[in-house]
């Protein structure tokens, strides 16, 4: 029976503590070798150190940020509209029979759109011309008797009463007779409108109504595009409204074009804002747009102004959006620091800084969302001396710490 001092939990030190020969003190007494080995594998367990933790690094990219003058105040998407869009539809009511256009199809002046079923048109016609026959026989009977009482009174065998009464006759008559021809034009026109035709050349941009739909008189059934000049709808922001209606500077490029840009000029912006997206709508003309220019493009707005203050400016991607607004992260002795900014405004993909950054900054331009306070970074694309310098810089300051 093997014999071992047992320590009360008081007196026992931790094993962690002990070197080898302490631990080899603590057991008196015969010990099995297999019992001993296992005292020895735990001693040294509990007496070896623990490994050092390691701290990540993250590679990122980075922009050296420079002040540079300012010329593009702001910049707005939109889309490409036809200067004249007009909403066609039939001046009688009745029920469509026939469509002749599709969506995008190109039309000229005078040609046939849509169709009505003309047969009650026709039959209101038809009605119309028996009544101006009518009116013409009442019309030529009371011309016949008026003749022929100015026979009778100029030989006294009637009296002026009675002429006086046939010329009222044939007056009455000959109204009613211009009243019939009224109406039967008015008819045959009605008939005509049961075809709906193109009123100038254009694109058709939409159809609101199907063959055999039931419409009313004046109902949109089809959008025609004029062609000629194009124009660019954008929306404008309620606290830029004044400033950029005073830049005649315009610029307009289009995203399937982006080798060009076209000069533009605001024609209109509208006086009430919209209540989705409180933006006020504004239309730029394009007099210049060559036909490469589409209905439906979307296309970018730029106000130019020449600005004697320079800016920074700072792709999209490097900003970081936090609960305290916009900032970026600015790399400085190998570690990243967050710095809050105030922005000036977007241009294209880059942002302008007003506020926040001194030029000469290293800021990370990729990864933002990755990172946090502190953390050691090492920077892509940096050549080898920079990258040991870096890391020298970085050990420095860890072993320091």
């Amino acid at each position: 029976m093997v014999k071992m001092i047992k320590l009360s939990r008081q007196a026992q030190p931790s094993l962690k503590h002990l070197s080898l020969a302490a631990c080899k003190q603590i057991v008196t007494g015969p010990i099995p070798a297999l019992a001993l080995a296992l005292m020895l594998a735990g001693s040294l367990a509990a007496c070896s150190k623990p490994a050092p933790k390691v701290e990540e690094i993250r590679p990122v990219r980075v922009l050296r940020t420079a002040a540079q003058p300012v010329d593009v105040v702001a910049e707005f998407p939109g889309e490409v509209r036809p200067r004249i869009e007009s909403r066609l539809g039939f001046r009688v009511g009745g029920k469509i029979i026939a469509r002749k256009v599709d969506v995008g199809a190109t039309v000229k002046r005078g040609q046939v759109l849509m169709q009505l079923d003309p047969q009650d048109l026709q039959l209101a016609q038809a009605q119309a011309y028996a009544g101006l026959k009518a009116a013409e026989s009442n019309h030529q009977l009371a011309k016949a008797e008026l003749a022929r009482y100015q026979e009778l009174r100029n030989k006294n065998f009637v009296s002026q009463a009675v002429l006086d009464g046939k010329n009222t006759a044939y007056q009455a008559t000959r109204a009613s007779y211009d009243q019939a021809a009224a109406a039967y034009r008015n008819q045959s026109n009605m008939a005509g409108y049961a075809t709906l035709v193109a009123d100038a050349d254009g694109v058709v941009a939409g159809i609101d109504a199907e063959a055999g739909q039931v419409v009313a008189a004046g109902t949109p059934v089809l959008r025609l595009a004029q062609l000629g000049e194009k124009e660019i709808v954008i929306g404008i922001p309620e606290d830029k409204v004044e400033a950029l209606r005073r830049i005649s500077d315009v610029r307009v490029r289009i995203w399937a074009i982006p080798d060009q840009d076209f000069a533009g000029r605001i024609r209109e912006i509208a006086p009430v804002a919209d209540p989705a997206t409180r933006t006020y709508a504004a239309r730029i003309a394009i007099p210049e747009a060559p036909p490469g220019i589409k209905l439906g493009m979307t296309a970018y707005v730029s106000f130019a102004s020449t600005g004697a203050q320079a800016m920074l400016r700072l792709p999209l991607s490097a900003l970081f959006q936090d609960k305290s607004g916009s900032a970026v992260w600015v790399v400085e002795n190998g570690a990243v620091r967050l710095v809050p900014v105030q922005l000036a405004g977007p241009t294209g993909n880059e942002v302008l800084i007003a506020g926040g950054l001194a030029p000469g900054q290293t800021v990370v331009t990729a990864g933002v969302n990755l990172l946090k306070a502190g953390q050691k970074v090492k920077i892509l694309g940096a050549d080898d001396a920079g990258e040991a310098t870096v890391t020298a810089s970085t050990q420095k300051n860890g072993a320091a710490k």
